[in-house]
């Protein structure tokens, strides 16, 4: 199994958990996230602008959720959020790097980190109308896992007029 902790050049990257201070950053964050993720499917904002968040709510109060903050060096780069901590599947709920970090090594570097703080079986959805997305989730897929992964369709909740994500899963070694 590859350390998932073994880092690549770059700039430095660092994962932490995200506090309550944080919140504000992660909220503008999560807005940045939202609006790159409207393109693929049209999603337009709300009239006052903003887009859906009750999951930056759930990761900094719901059991089982844990918010993490992205940096380099001293700046936010991106955010990630796991659910599914006290079951037995951990589940990348969001993850994002802002364009400016992107193409540097700087996702692969912080996933590994995220992952590597809850061993045991993951999870992670993408879709396939998000070209960057694919190859960057089967790459994590392959580097952390090798051929022990895979990869099936799934109806999204709740929303019979969206095409079905993608969902990886595998395995984390402690």
């Amino acid at each position: 199994m590859p350390d998932l902790l073994s880092q690549t050049s770059g700039p430095d990257v660092s994962v932490r958990p995200a506090h309550p201070s944080d919140k504000p950053t992660v909220e503008r964050l999560w807005l940045m996230f939202r609006h790159d993720l409207s393109e693929p499917r049209g999603v337009l904002p709300h009239p006052d602008g903003s887009f859906r968040s009750e999951w930056v709510e759930a990761a900094f109060t719901e059991p089982g959720w844990a918010p993490y903050l992205l940096t380099c060096g001293e700046r936010p780069a991106g955010l990630a959020f796991v659910r599914g901590l006290t079951g037995p599947t951990h589940v990348l709920n969001s993850f994002f790097v802002v364009r400016g970090a992107r193409r540097q090594g700087v996702g692969l570097r912080a996933v590994r980190q995220v992952l590597a703080r809850h061993p045991g079986r993951w999870e992670i959805a993408f879709q396939h109308d998000n070209p960057p997305a694919v190859g960057f989730w089967r790459r994590v897929a392959r580097e952390v896992a090798g051929d022990a992964w895979t990869e099936e369709l799934r109806p999204v909740p709740d929303r019979p007029e969206l095409p079905p994500d993608a969902w990886i899963s595998f395995a984390v070694a402690d």
